[in-house]
């Protein structure tokens, strides 16, 4: 199985900001400004993450650094976030989610305008390391959610349980003329409505337990079925 970021698929955004699906929330930095992310900040305190960019939106040599706390210095920019797969370049629009013992976050944001990239980092020895696994619906279908798929929403979840593991839920909406989609989704899926046109609707609900292996990789420990949002 091919190993990837975390959720470099299609998906929409979480409740990450307040700003507009349709609208971008761009951030004009000054030279030295280095803004802590949403939830940026590690539990001990001894490190955050932070981002900048130069021009007038930000969007030049834009990145997320981790940053030595409380001094606020530049340590190292964040793998896979960068001004070529963003949106936004504001700070809010970045949400990090830390494990308690401040050894593994989860950094969220829009890659396009509803399309969310989900990226997993461990931070060892002042060095932070992109973990890559299998999304759910990979792992319920045998592909990735791409260009080949309509999709109208979507959520993903991580919840720290642990030092190494982690809750995932994923959710799409995603409107299909194929009748064999939803044998393909199996208890995974319902048909949430039909289209005008006669195509479906489809619910895709998922959720695990992973684990954060040896070599910067998680795997699926457990999965099953999630509930359908009513």
């Amino acid at each position: 199985m091919k190993f990837r970021p975390l959720f470099a698929a299609v998906a929409a955004l979480l409740a990450l900001a307040a700003t507009p699906a349709h609208a971008a929330d761009n951030h004009e930095y000054a030279k030295d400004e280095y803004a802590i992310i949403s939830g940026g900040l590690a539990p001990n305190k001894q490190m955050s993450l932070a981002s900048h960019g130069e021009g007038e939106l930000g969007d030049t040599n834009f990145h997320v650094w981790l940053m030595a706390e409380p001094a606020h210095r530049k340590i190292l920019a964040l793998a896979d976030i960068s001004a070529d797969n963003n949106l936004d370049t504001g700070p809010n629009a970045y949400h990090a989610q830390w494990s308690a013992d401040s050894r593994r976050v989860a950094v969220s944001f829009r890659r396009e305008r509803h399309a969310i990239q989900l990226n997993i980092y461990n931070v060892e020895a002042r060095r932070a390391h992109l973990v890559t696994g299998p999304s759910l619906f990979k792992d319920v279908t045998s592909r990735d959610v791409g260009r080949q798929e309509d999709v109208r929403t979507g959520t993903s979840e991580i919840t720290w349980t642990g030092p190494r593991r982690f809750k995932l839920v994923e959710r799409y909406l995603i409107k299909t003329s194929d009748p064999g989609y939803m044998r393909m989704l199996g208890k995974f899926g319902r048909i949430s409505s039909k289209g005008d046109d006669g195509a479906t609707f489809a619910e895709f609900a998922a959720e695990a337990d992973c684990e954060i292996m040896p070599g910067h990789r998680y795997r699926i420990v457990d999965l099953r079925a999630a509930e359908f949002i009513q």
